[in-house]
């Protein structure tokens, strides 16, 4: 019965898994410029992924607590911002590594990294904001509305701003995207479980967190 109700935490792990060993040992094609820093594709941008997903979460229980004042809605929408911002900073930790092997610096000033640096930061100042404010109903509802305006925001500094302006990035500024120009089929294989996988091991940090703050706000209860 655990196992059932559990499934897609082990489906998560293994994908993890599988997309770490691939990525470290598995074959890859030979390209130039890229050579085997292409791997990274298999951290770098399943990562992000998984932020915006996160990030999704958050905005949804942002406007669930606004409907329903229900303090386990805020809870989520915390937690989930915790680990999308996790996951956005290692996100940005990856492409600097892997900028330095194929920029030739791991900070170029290129319009995508720092956009998605600002973003990052809209959503730390989301903590700072709660941090800010002393009554817990009074918290929980300017964090949830900054989250509705945070989030769109967001998706507008990583995948619009980027977009109008040359950037190193494939797909973006003429640069051809990883499906036309890189990626083979064998990667594929790797690229979309590790990218399911690392969504799934989000979430499931998520819930932990989630888990953790109850209890904890509990324990101060009694």
């Amino acid at each position: 019965m655990l196992i059932k109700q559990n499934w897609w935490k082990y489906l998560g792990i293994l994908l993890v898994l599988y997309s770490i060993f691939q990525g470290l040992l598995g074959s890859v094609p030979e390209l130039p410029i890229l050579h085997e820093s292409i791997r990274n594709v298999y951290f770098h941008v399943p990562m992000w992924f998984a932020m915006i997903i996160l990030f999704v979460v958050n905005a949804t229980y942002s406007v669930k607590y606004l409907n329903s004042n229900n303090t386990k809605h805020d809870t989520w929408a915390v937690e989930s911002a915790n680990i999308g911002v996790l996951l956005g900073i290692l996100g940005i930790v990856t492409g600097m590594i892997w900028a330095k092997y194929t920029w030739g610096e791991a900070w170029s000033n290129d319009p995508k990294q720092n956009s998605a640096a600002i973003a990052l930061l809209v959503y730390m100042a989301y903590f700072v904001l709660r941090g800010s404010i002393e009554d817990e109903q009074k918290k929980a509802k300017i964090s949830a509305v900054y989250s509705v305006f945070a989030f769109p925001i967001m998706i507008v500094l990583i995948f619009i701003l980027p977009r109008l302006t040359d950037s190193l990035h494939p797909g973006n500024g003429g640069n051809p995207g990883f499906n036309t120009y890189d990626m083979d089929n064998d990667m594929r294989k790797v690229f979309y479980p590790a990218v399911i996988g690392w969504i799934l091991m989000g979430i499931w940090l998520a819930q932990v967190k989630f888990r953790l703050r109850t209890l904890e706000v509990k324990s101060l209860e009694k």
